[in-house]
């Protein structure tokens, strides 16, 4: 693929812009579904988008051959990612504001450090402890609303289920960290192996019983730009760049984006602490950022 800076920054910017309003999405969607309903709708929707760009790009063949060298990777893969990270990142949201569950997420690049050195063998460097410090001091800071002292969490349950969310998604790309093969047909497998899953759960935590025409929209939404589009638009970005650490800085811009979007849409009132904690966040991962471009 011939490199394009321009091309590159356009679908970074188009990335960043979907992911921006899923928050909003993730919230409005919750008000009509439960956490596993909307991840039935929105996982499935996904599965028909890749569905239809393997079948474009002539890629479908490669599902068989992946699933049959490596059943028990693409099992777990599709077990991870859509089915316990989502249903558990959407009970979080269930839980709490959605300024505090999607500030807290934005730590995963974090807990992908930590947990690199178990699996992956790599030693934390000094910025790498930096940046922990500064990650998870601005997620007490979200999580207490900026009362340090008191330790009064909202609800320790959903922000539990936040920061378990983002090591599931750390081991989710630690684990596909040696894996070779094509990203969107890898994903298209996982998705289809989670599904089952989703299937079973969806009785035993729920119902079929999904009415309101809002929460299919919201959720047919999420499947297509939160879990698919938004997905290609970065690869597209990766692959087009002449420069991938210009790219990667745009995706800091997302979380405040996506406060603006909450407070205009539905009105959620941005918490003072919030703005705070994420600073302290996005100074971490820039603090990571930095590290990767010297190495």
């Amino acid at each position: 693929m011939i490199k394009n800076q321009k091309k590159a920054t356009l679908f970074a910017l188009l990335a960043v812009l979907m992911w921006s309003t899923v928050a909003t999405a993730f919230k409005i969607t919750l008000s009509y579904f439960s956490p596993i309903q909307m991840l039935l709708v929105s996982s499935f929707t996904t599965i028909v988008l890749l569905t239809c760009i393997c079948l474009q790009q002539k890629k479908l063949h490669l599902l068989k051959s992946y699933f049959l060298n490596r059943p028990w990777f693409y099992l777990t893969m599709g077990l991870i990612n859509p089915f316990f990270y989502y249903l558990i990142l959407f009970e979080a949201y269930n839980l709490l504001p959605a300024q505090q569950a999607q500030s807290l997420n934005y730590t995963w690049a974090i807990a992908l450090s930590i947990l690199a050195v178990p699996f992956l063998g790599q030693k934390l460097s000094r910025k790498d402890i930096t940046a922990i410090i500064l990650g998870y001091s601005g997620v007490l800071i979200i999580a207490t609303k900026g009362d340090l002292l008191a330790l009064d969490f909202a609800s320790p349950l959903g922000v539990f289920l936040a920061m378990l969310s983002t090591l599931l998604w750390a081991m989710y790309w630690i684990l596909n960290s040696k894996n070779s093969a094509d990203p969107i047909a890898s994903l298209l497998l996982c998705f289809l192996l989670g599904f089952p899953a989703i299937l079973i759960a969806t009785p035993m935590l729920s119902d079929f019983n999904m009415p309101g025409w809002q929460g299919w929209l919201g959720a047919v939404y999420i499947g297509l730009f939160e879990m698919g589009f938004a997905f290609v638009a970065w690869l597209s970005a990766l692959r087009y760049a002449q420069n991938t650490a210009k790219i990667s800085n745009l995706i800091f811009i997302s979380p405040f984006v996506s406060l603006l979007l909450l407070n205009w849409i539905i009105k959620e009132p941005i918490y003072p602490a919030t703005i705070i904690g994420l600073v302290f966040i996005i100074s971490g991962l820039l603090i990571q950022q930095i590290r990767s471009k010297k190495s």
